[in-house]
């Protein structure tokens, strides 16, 4: 359980960048690694607790051992008082072996004690370094969100200048170009057919004033 969680926080620490560069997408990796942190975290509580109610089974059972001890010796105390010895010499004989049982819940409690506290030492570093990752995640997460959205930026401004949109601007424009072309050339035309319309006009108009002018002069004459 703890090997796991220093394992996963040495990838979360110098193998982070190749595991990153792995993966395909960081964001759900790191979200991953969390995960899999809060699980150990929740192991490591479970196995502390364990150990704690271990370490107080063993210190009640020496406890109790060690007050028969005192018992028995205070009643080898009040025997030997009374003046019988052969009582007092059973107690004694009890005490020794109730103090073999206290010397080995004891020994076992101060063992289940020490372990405890390593327990719970290794714990409070889990979670220590646990939210050293939040705070390296998130900043990290930060970071991937960033280049993300740098990347498609860049991406979309790359498409916007790229040949492919560049050609079809420039097709447009010739395009434009050739509708006013055909635009100049309609007006030049229709000017030019105007003009030759006038100039028809003009004669007509000439030719009907010669003829109305010859037309007064023979009245004239003969008047």
């Amino acid at each position: 359980m703890f090997k796991f969680f220093n394992r996963v926080k040495t990838v979360v620490g110098s193998e982070l960048n190749a595991m990153l560069d792995k993966a395909e997408d960081p964001v759900k990796m790191l979200d991953q690694f969390m995960r899999d942190m809060e699980n150990d975290i929740r192991e490591a509580e479970s196995a502390v607790a364990k150990q704690i109610a271990n370490e107080k089974m063993l210190k009640r059972k020496y406890d109790d051992s060690q007050a028969l001890v005192d018992k028995r010796m205070k009643q080898a105390e009040k025997a030997i008082e009374a003046g019988n010895e052969d009582l007092a010499r059973r107690a004694l004989e009890d005490k020794k072996n109730h103090q073999d049982q206290a010397d080995q819940f004891k020994a076992s409690w101060e063992r289940a004690q020490q372990d405890a506290n390593n327990l719970r030492q290794k714990l409070d570093e889990m979670k220590k370094e646990y939210q050293e990752m939040k705070l390296k995640k998130d900043s990290l997460k930060a970071r991937a969100e960033s280049a993300k959205t740098r990347t498609k930026m860049n991406r979309t401004m790359s498409n916007i200048g790229g040949d492919q949109s560049r050609q079809g601007f420039e097709r447009m424009e010739e395009k434009v170009m050739h509708y006013e072309a055909e635009a100049e050339t309609s007006e030049d035309m229709s000017s030019q057919s105007r003009s030759l319309d006038d100039e028809f006009e003009d004669l007509d108009n000439k030719d009907s004033v010669d003829n109305e002018l010859e037309e007064l002069k023979r009245k004239m004459n003969k008047e």
